[in-house]
């Protein structure tokens, strides 16, 4: 079987509007051969170049299946991070919205990562990723690691002991859960300023 048929036949098991790395395809052949192939496939509307080095199968839109989209900028940001093992997490502004530590929304979306910095386009979409301490993305997923990056931006005197009540609500957290997940910001060096905040959420998780 050609490279061209091999990289044809890997493609349609892609599936629509998920971005795949080129990378992926080298061991099919040479990255010439690669590269020429998916070229042919892009020319004919089987695939899109979404990024530098990474493609999508075009995806019809349910209401309008003559149209068709590809992908987007968190998308490609997504798969360029899981390619290479590189962590990926919501800027520390993200999270402070989301626990009401503040009011207005982040105008761009920014992710923190233990990779280099760089941004993504797509259309008139953009993800900047930003390169950070591996300190700040512990926890990625889970209620302590909201927390703490919401905090890390935030000055633990504009918080009130109300706005700390809201936030464990908003994460739908048990009075245990929160004295478990305040016992470790405790004892993170990065959260020495909200010793005293932490020791009031804890008191109020009782």
């Amino acid at each position: 079987m050609s490279v061209s048929e091999q990289v044809l036949n890997r493609v349609h098991r892609m599936r629509r509007g998920e971005p795949f790395p080129i990378r992926g395809f080298y061991p099919l052949g040479s990255h010439t051969s690669v590269q020429k192939a998916l070229s042919r496939l892009v020319k004919k509307g089987e695939v899109v170049r979404a990024s530098k080095g990474f493609y999508v199968r075009p995806k019809p839109l349910p209401s309008l299946p003559s149209i068709k989209t590809t992908t987007s900028a968190e998308q490609i940001a997504k798969a360029w991070a899981r390619e290479r093992g590189y962590k990926l997490v919501n800027q520390g502004q993200d999270a402070a919205y989301r626990l009401g530590f503040q009011t207005q929304a982040p105008m761009k979306t920014v992710f923190w990562s233990d990779g280099p910095s760089r941004e993504f386009k797509v259309g008139h979409q953009v993800v900047e990723i930003r390169h950070t301490s591996k300190q700040k993305l512990r926890w990625p997923k889970k209620p302590e690691g909201i927390l703490l990056r919401g905090m890390l931006v935030t000055p633990p005197e504009a918080v009130e002991p109300e706005d700390l009540k809201k936030a464990v609500q908003r994460l739908a957290l048990t009075p245990d859960q929160t004295q478990d997940i305040v016992g470790k910001l405790l004892t993170f060096p990065m959260l020495n300023k909200w010793t005293s905040n932490l020791i009031t959420l804890k008191e109020l998780a009782k």
